[in-house]
């Protein structure tokens, strides 16, 4: 038989991926669910792909910031700009989500989001994180796009489900995970419809967000776009306990896996769950950790359960 998820190791993990699709497509199961009940959710910061030290939407906005410098003298002497243009590291690891807020409706605002789509993709196509000296499009774990695309196999439909930027994340869904873009639910700023010199229709970015896609929001944003529960729902951190709570309260059976970073050598290793370092952004906490014990969720250790990460990996 061809092994579907040759990128894990053999264990509980594994098994309960494979056990659960094997019951949901049987049609002779008591746990059978129908086509078009099969959805599954993913987060996608620190559960698709790398998300230490730093975000890759945080690199592109810090990026952007240099870019934006010349026109915007101020920066220089601005928190938090300053600290960025700066490269002051101290500073910009005490950043607030505050911080980090400002900075992105800073440089994502006042384009089109067309002309956004092209900044995206023009920084995403040359980038790269400083640890592997690879584009970031190429730290995606190779574990995850296994388990998207043995579940698609299997008659499901994968959204993303991301505290993330939507309109960031939907540039390169589809060219990285197969993922269309109005598959893609995430956190999504205000725009203004306006008419360039063309005559043609178009949405303008403004300085403004219209929702925060994290924890409660995540449950709520499912709802709200997909009308139904997911099936199976895979995150990484705290802010995605109640997406998974969503989820395994459907009638039947389901999939709930939180992906545990645990490998220092090949990757990172945060929590602060079973004593691993605390980090201030997007942690998995013990008590995420328990709940998961306590609730039969999978915990996924990075270290233990997947044999390699990355598709460049031997």
């Amino acid at each position: 038989m061809t092994d579907r998820l040759p990128s894990w190791n053999d264990g509980p993990a594994k098994s309960a991926i494979e056990k659960f699709v094997r019951a949901t497509t049987d049609p002779a199961s008591p746990d059978f669910i129908p086509g078009d009940e099969r959805v599954a959710t993913f987060d996608q910061d620190g559960t698709l792909w790398v998300e230490h030290p730093m975000v890759t939407q945080v690199a592109f906005a810090f990026a952007r910031i240099a870019a934006l410098a010349t026109a915007n003298p101020k920066w220089k002497d601005e928190e938090p700009f300053k600290s960025v243009l700066a490269g002051d590291k101290a500073a910009i690891a005490k950043f607030t989500m505050q911080d980090l807020e400002t900075i992105v409706m800073a440089t994502h605002a006042g384009m089109e989001t067309g002309e956004f789509h092209t900044s995206v993709s023009d920084w995403v196509a040359k980038a790269k994180d400083p640890r592997w000296n690879r584009r970031y499009t190429e730290l995606v774990y190779q574990p995850m796009l296994e388990v998207m695309q043995y579940l698609r196999t299997n008659g499901f439909k994968i959204y993303i489900v991301t505290g993330g930027g939507q309109a960031f994340v939907r540039t390169f869904a589809q060219s990285v995970y197969d993922i269309p873009p109005e598959r893609v639910i995430g956190s999504a700023g205000k725009t203004s419809y306006s008419y360039a010199e063309d005559g043609r229709g178009v949405l303008v970015k403004q300085p403004a967000l219209l929702f925060f896609d994290d924890v409660a929001a995540k449950a709520e944003d499912i709802y709200l776009f997909l009308g139904r529960r997911p099936r199976a729902a895979f995150g990484n951190s705290d802010g995605d306990r109640q997406m998974l709570e969503y989820t395994q309260g459907n009638d039947g059976p389901t999939l709930t896996m939180l992906v545990l970073h645990d490998d220092a050598e090949r990757e990172y290793a945060y929590g602060p769950a079973q004593g691993l370092p605390d980090v201030k952004l997007s942690p998995f906490s013990q008590a995420t950790f328990d709940e998961a014990t306590a609730k039969g969720w999978s915990v996924i250790s990075m270290k233990n359960d997947w044999r390699r990460l990355f598709a460049f990996d031997p």
